[in-house]
């Protein structure tokens, strides 16, 4: 997705070979127009698959599950990584650890919005070890709901999560999907694959 990408090399920050940092138009402050072209995007890419439930994590999924959510006329749902007074039990729970800031926490979603008649497209921001994803499919198969796959804003694919996904038989899109951020500097795989 060129506009997509175009923004990353503009705004986006190389912290390290393997952080990216986003949070001007991603994952801090949100770019409302890139968040609706990603949602078409996704739309798009989905459109035939009967998605009635879009399911994402807090925060920064959000925003792009939403604007797909909106798109295919479905509900997004967030799974919260914190408890809430109102969301204690029945409820679908996975441990998810975060590389990026090494730490790991369970997710819950409540057992009201998710349901095995559904058919389920996950949502993430970024995918680099898979983590998240592979809490969020935990997630999904508990309720028995159906899958339709797996779609990601930015995938670090010089990292293991997007090959391990893939190898299970899981069909992940990814709209940037980056080679290396060697010497301060975004690389990006050719699409091929997704065109």
């Amino acid at each position: 997705m060129k506009k997509l990408k175009d923004k990353i090399l503009s705004d986006g920050k190389v912290l390290s070979e393997s952080v990216l940092k986003v949070d001007s138009f991603l994952n801090h402050q949100i770019d409302p127009p890139l968040m609706k072209a990603i949602g078409e995007e996704f739309a798009l890419r989905f459109r035939e698959d009967g998605i009635t439930k879009v399911l994402t994590l807090e925060s920064s999924g959000i925003a792009p599950a939403m604007m797909t959510g909106l798109v295919l006329g479905v509900p997004a749902i967030f799974a919260r990584k914190r408890k809430s007074l109102t969301l204690v039990d029945h409820l679908y729970t996975a441990s998810v650890h975060s590389y990026t800031k090494n730490e790991t926490n369970d997710i819950s979603v409540s057992k009201d919005f998710l349901q095995k008649d559904d058919v389920v497209l996950v949502m993430d921001d970024f995918l680099a070890n898979g983590q998240a994803a592979l809490g969020l499919l935990d997630i999904v198969e508990q309720a028995g709901a159906k899958l339709a796959g797996i779609g990601i804003v930015i995938e670090k694919g010089f990292q293991p999560g997007g090959g391990l996904l893939r190898e299970r038989g899981i069909r992940v899109e990814t709209l940037a999907n980056i080679s290396s951020l060697e010497n301060g500097k975004v690389t990006f795989f050719e699409e091929a694959k997704n065109q």
